[in-house]
């Protein structure tokens, strides 16, 4: 298996717009997500990143929403919480939704920020996990000399399926997995009649193949149940019966008068 620890620091961006159609990539999660918000309640919403900052959660009727985020954005009150997206300062067992958009291709060891919100999340609380889908064509943006030196292409990108190979082994059940955005995502959209024709026949067709997945998974948690020790009861008490020692008088009158 290959190591998902990266031999450099990540640099994290600050928004979408820092990203090569990033506007894009955002409006398309928005739409998946969109009608998930009604569906999780609770009391805490947690978005663990910048990136996540942005993803709109206006349909969701928990009330209560923050935004951890490494720093502050220069002139935005962005975050509510300033830390480390591998080491949230947040209470176990404290959180009802968790949203990670983004964050494990922009971070130094992946497997411990999803640690971290699986620690945060309650028992049936809910994990929301998108990134880059390295099978599709942004992915394969990574193996072009010219562009795998460029932030994005120049991270570590993890496919869907090796993703939730990680959520199932900490007991995640998934509950949704959608790939969007049928596009390399460098340079500028083009809005032909041909390119759109491919987005929507491959949406259609090649959706495994998405540039962008959404992944949605479930903390369960199973109760555990005390095995209470087997007393032995004590046996009742129970007398040995002994052959009696008295003389039947009629047996032995009867015995001497055949011996006679």
């Amino acid at each position: 298996m290959k190591p998902a620890l990266a031999f450099r620091q990540p640099h994290y961006p600050q928004s979408w717009q820092a990203l090569p159609n990033g506007d894009i990539a955002l409006s398309a999660i928005d739409t998946i997500l969109k009608p998930w918000w009604e569906k999780f309640f609770g009391y805490h919403l947690l978005k663990v990143g910048a990136l996540s900052h942005e993803v709109c959660t206006h349909n969701s009727p928990i009330k209560h929403q923050v935004s951890c985020c490494v720093t502050r954005t220069a002139g935005q009150e962005q975050a509510n919480i300033v830390g480390d997206l591998d080491d949230l300062p947040i209470l176990e067992h404290s959180v009802d939704v968790c949203l990670l958009s983004h964050a494990l291709e922009f971070s130094l060891d992946p497997h411990h920020v999803i640690r971290e919100a699986n620690r945060v999340l309650i028992p049936n609380g809910y994990l929301i996990i998108t990134g880059y889908n390295p099978l599709s064509l942004a992915g394969f943006n990574r193996v072009i000399p010219y562009r795998r030196k460029q932030q994005p292409w120049n991270e570590h990108f993890f496919s869907p399926m090796r993703v939730k190979d990680w959520l199932h082994l900490m007991g995640f059940e998934i509950i949704s997995d959608e790939r969007c955005v049928h596009s390399n995502l460098a340079g500028q959209m083009s809005e032909h009649f041909v390119a759109n024709c491919w987005r929507k026949f491959a949406s259609n067709y090649f959706t495994s193949f998405g540039s962008v997945y959404v992944i949605i998974a479930k903390k369960r948690v199973l109760p555990l149940t005390p095995i209470k020790p087997k007393w032995q009861i004590r046996t009742k008490f129970s007398p040995i019966k002994v052959p009696s020692m008295k003389v039947d008088h009629n047996k032995s009158s009867y015995i001497s008068s055949k011996t006679k």
